[in-house]
């Protein structure tokens, strides 16, 4: 990889990333790649377009932002370690972010220059401590639950581990890009791993740096603990958020589109509309089932994105057997409303993670189970709550 040129004389400091603090003086630092992506921006003087590349850089004592402007043709990989000599440090958002600019030296370096860190300098942080801002921590942690799933990262296909782990504070979901042998049950101490916000909540992230030593964990939760959790109020699950281990129980009271029969991508499983993936462009979609019900507890809804295990068996309709009936009437809408007549007014218990955004709380099955209704009680408590004046 060439380095760009040397940056004006001064007097570089060399620092870890934990000590970094906006200042007009450029610094050195050395830090591996955690992930990074690359795009270009439009000047406002010309239009012109100009390149960057933008990510997180790591030392183990520490996870920064950085921007490199204008970096080489043939691009940076994630977990390739770099040494930075003359590199600014502004301020975003209250933290620190590294700009490398034409300034700035920037070359490949060994793992060997990253920082020495001893144990004693990471603090313990629980489940209800960790933030967008963590890093640089211990925890230990229950693994609830954890499972393979196939990504598409560029044109790379990759495998990331994905589930959730908890302590007596709370719960986080866990993605893992390296696989550590983690299973459901056991306890561990975690090192290395850093907090980034997806969809709106706060997960763990562990690459090839974490590390991952099991341990006892008598004082840790038992993960049936979690997943036999009673059912929250969506309301409330509104208010918190959403949540990575959320029950809630509410009737059916409507079907979100796309529902039913669905296109998507081949490469990235993305829905596509009109033949287009707004990742790789034109593609011949493949069918798909979903359901995107509404679930209704009387004190708010949500979405509920089931996909074509739950709908298939939710609805008694197969992906099949929808392929079958589309040949015979090719109307994709008739699946879905005979899907909504078939769930319309039915109560589920539903657990899983919601995430909250503009368009309100969206929750990730990992069980719908049905729910009888007892008519009789049911109305036995509407008549109360009206005798009473209550909503």
């Amino acid at each position: 990889m060439p380095s760009t040129p040397d940056p004006t004389p001064s007097e570089v400091l060399e620092v870890r990333l934990k000590d970094l603090a906006p200042s007009s003086s450029p610094v050195e630092v050395v830090g591996r790649v955690v992930f990074c992506e690359r795009r270009e921006v439009t000047r406002r003087a010309d239009g012109s377009r100009r390149p960057l590349v933008s990510g997180l850089l790591s030392d183990g004592t520490a996870s920064v932002r950085f921007t490199w402007w204008d970096p080489p043709r043939e691009g940076i990989e994630r977990g390739v370690v770099l040494r930075a000599v003359g590199a600014e440090v502004r301020e975003f958002r209250g933290r620190p972010e590294l700009t490398f600019t034409w300034k700035t030296r920037v070359g490949p370096a060994s793992a060997a220059e990253l920082p020495r860190v001893d144990a004693e300098e990471i603090p313990f942080l629980t489940v209800r401590e960790l933030s967008d801002a963590s890093e640089g921590f211990r925890v230990e942690l229950r693994i609830v639950r954890v499972a393979p799933k196939p990504v598409t990262v560029g044109e790379e296909r990759r495998v990331v581990y994905e589930g959730l782990a908890a302590d007596r504070t709370g719960s986080i979901a866990l993605t893992s890009w390296s696989d550590f042998g983690l299973a459901a049950g056991e306890a561990v101490r975690i090192a290395g791993a850093y907090v980034r916000r997806f969809r709106n909540r706060p997960q763990l992230v562990l690459d090839e740096r974490a590390r991952v030593v099991r341990i006892e964990g008598s004082d840790l939760p038992d993960p049936t603990e979690l997943l036999r959790a009673p059912p929250r109020s969506i309301a409330r699950v509104e208010d918190e958020g959403g949540g990575a281990a959320v029950s809630v129980e509410g009737v059916v009271v409507g079907l979100l589109p796309p529902s039913g029969l669905v296109y998507r991508c081949p490469t990235c499983h993305r829905s596509v509309k009109s033949g287009i993936c707004r990742v790789h462009g034109q593609v011949d979609g493949e069918l798909d089932l979903r359901a995107r019900l509404v679930l209704d507890d009387g004190t708010g809804a949500l979405t509920v994105q089931a996909g074509r295990a739950e709908t298939e068996t939710l609805s008694g309709i197969t992906l099949e057997e929808a392929r079958r009936r589309l040949r015979e009437r090719p109307d994709t809408s008739l699946i879905e409303e005979e899907i909504l007549e078939r769930l319309l007014g039915r109560r589920y218990r539903v657990r899983g993670s919601a995430t909250k955004d503009d368009f309100g709380v969206t929750l990730t099955p990992e069980s719908i189970e049905p729910v009888e209704i007892d008519l009789e009680a049911t109305a036995e408590e509407l008549a109360a709550r009206l005798g009473e004046g209550r909503p």
